[in-house]
């Protein structure tokens, strides 16, 4: 008996209160008749949609943004009945909202637990009072530190925080004084990356003055180094480049992501990946709208690799994880390896960056500190 393949969703939430000086993502300030709007873009797509999905058992649902928790219970409440009426979703499917410390009370998380959210990811990035204020960050570390606790009281057991290193003026006390706060929270899984200064943002129109302020190279080796031995002392156990979880709470949806599991993005600027074909909405919360109400797609990019180049570019996603790649059965979902890319990834092991145990890949300690070369060796070779 064959197994119902799996599907993700992913929906855009694009508001804010305010917008972060180093984001790069389409924001839109928190305003009703921009949620009007939006709500009604969405059950337009979900209705164009969903005939797609027949077939598909859906395992994960991401609510991403901006700052979705700001949408309000009752909006996202109906976008899952949407769901739940009309397709196969898992009983045990992971539901994410993402939020801010600063939008998080009590009553508000209980409302989107009884929606059937199961699953938070906060964005705190630093317990450092000064490092938030460089960031422009609206919440304090108190704040953060009390928001953990009350989606915890409110039954939502699994729990995601994003942090980040490589801030302008960050030292390494500041960020051990972070990994140590972290470390006591009750939270499952633990993302953190390194802030880069993004083109269309605030901070990349103080590059300059900013690349001489931010920890150098040594340093942030140092940083990366020190999360990732604090973090798994702790029992959070690195299984992707920048991820960390305890006991089996992995992010399902972004395994998705990095196995190259079908989802749908649904809302402006939402990424889709669709029979081995990648796109986006547009990035416009209007012509989103007006696309959808006449009967029009709202997609303004799209993107099919040939199979050389599509097979190039699953590989070195799904090597991100920790527990690499086994050839035979990525050959079996994907198509066979050519002989020029089984040339570099020989090439990768003899240098020290990957691993070869039977069939099965993985990165070196070496190679997963410059996981990014080795993506890019793996992507842009020549065939």
């Amino acid at each position: 008996m064959s197994q119902t393949p799996a599907l993700s969703l992913y929906f855009h939430i694009p508001f804010c209160t305010q917008k972060c000086d180093y984001c790069h993502f389409y924001v839109l300030p928190d305003k009703d008749p921009f949620k009007q709007q939006l709500m009604a873009g969405l059950q337009l797509e979900w209705q164009r949609l969903k005939p797609l999905m027949k077939g598909y058992q859906i395992v994960s649902i991401y609510f991403g943004g901006g700052t979705p928790s700001v949408l309000g219970v009752e909006a996202i409440a109906k976008i899952l009945s949407w769901i739940e009426d009309s397709c196969d979703l898992l009983h045990s499917a992971e539901i994410t909202l993402e939020a801010n410390p600063e939008n998080i009370s009590l009553p508000l998380i209980k409302g989107y637990a009884n929606a059937g959210v199961n699953r938070i990811s906060l964005g705190i990035q630093t317990f450092d009072p000064q490092l938030l204020k460089i960031l422009h960050r609206s919440h304090t570390a108190e704040k953060a530190l009390k928001a953990v606790d009350e989606i915890a009281s409110a039954g939502i057991k699994n729990i995601s925080i994003d942090l980040m290193y490589d801030i302008p003026h960050q030292t390494l006390e500041q960020w051990q004084h972070t990994l140590d706060l972290a470390v006591q929270l009750p939270i499952t899984h633990l993302s953190f990356y390194n802030l880069t200064i993004e083109p269309y943002t605030k901070f990349y129109k103080k590059k300059q003055a900013l690349e001489q302020v931010v920890p150098d190279g040594e340093t942030s080796l140092k940083m990366l180094t020190q999360g990732i031995q604090h973090l798994e002392a702790y029992g959070l156990k690195r299984y992707e480049i920048s991820a960390f979880a305890k006991g089996d709470k992995q992010s399902q949806h972004n395994l998705g992501y990095w196995t190259a599991r079908p989802f749908f993005g649904l809302g402006p600027s939402a990424f889709s990946y669709w029979e081995g074909s990648r796109y986006r909405n547009i990035a416009h919360l209007g012509k989103y709208l007006a696309f959808l109400q006449k009967g029009d797609s709202p997609v303004d990019f799209h993107e099919k690799l040939d199979d050389e180049a599509h097979l190039r570019e699953l590989l070195a996603v799904e090597l991100r994880l920790m527990q690499g790649v086994d050839l035979g059965y990525f050959q079996k979902r994907h198509g066979q390896l050519s002989p020029s890319i089984q040339a570099v990834m020989q090439r990768l092991t003899q240098e020290g960056f990957l691993k070869q145990d039977m069939h099965c890949f993985c990165l070196s300690e070496q190679g997963k500190n410059f996981y990014d070369s080795v993506a890019s060796e793996l992507i842009s070779e020549s065939c």
